[in-house]
């Protein structure tokens, strides 16, 4: 179920923000939980969170190998279908929420710690311009 409802938000946001043609609409619609238009390392926490939820579906506080095999195949299809794909900040943005980046012991599974101790790596990442919020800015070419 809790898949369900993740895969209608974002076929439902993707719609939206094509209409828009702000860079990096899309993510900053899912990603700022307070609607101010920027994204702060407290927002890019509870949203990690709130994803890792949504893809444990056996709710064992780990993502195992198929649930993350879930998760990859649903986020790909969702920035493809945003428009964004995986190039530019976008391309970030997937790198900060693969295995690799999140498995931090190496093992195959990630735990919901182990995803947590990488919030704040992903946020410097993807705040390109450094003044402590994710904001369209930080999408465009060079930001």
């Amino acid at each position: 179920m809790r898949l369900l409802v993740l895969s209608s938000v974002f076929v439902l946001t993707a719609t939206a923000t094509l209409a828009q043609g702000v860079p990096g609409a899309h993510f900053i619609e899912n990603w700022d939980m307070d609607g101010d238009g920027r994204i702060t390392p407290a927002e890019i926490s509870e949203k990690r969170a709130e994803i890792f939820f949504m893809f444990d579906q056996n709710e064992d506080g780990q993502l195992d190998a198929a649930e993350y095999d879930l998760f990859d195949e649903t986020r790909r299809a969702d920035m493809e279908a945003s428009g964004g794909g995986l190039k530019g900040p976008m391309a970030k943005v997937d790198q900060a929420m693969d295995r690799n980046f999140n498995d931090g012991d190496g093992d195959g599974a990630v735990s919901a710690d182990e995803f947590a101790a990488r919030d704040a790596e992903f946020f410097r990442m993807m705040d390109h311009d450094g003044d402590g919020a994710i904001a369209p800015a930080d999408f465009k070419r060079g930001g």
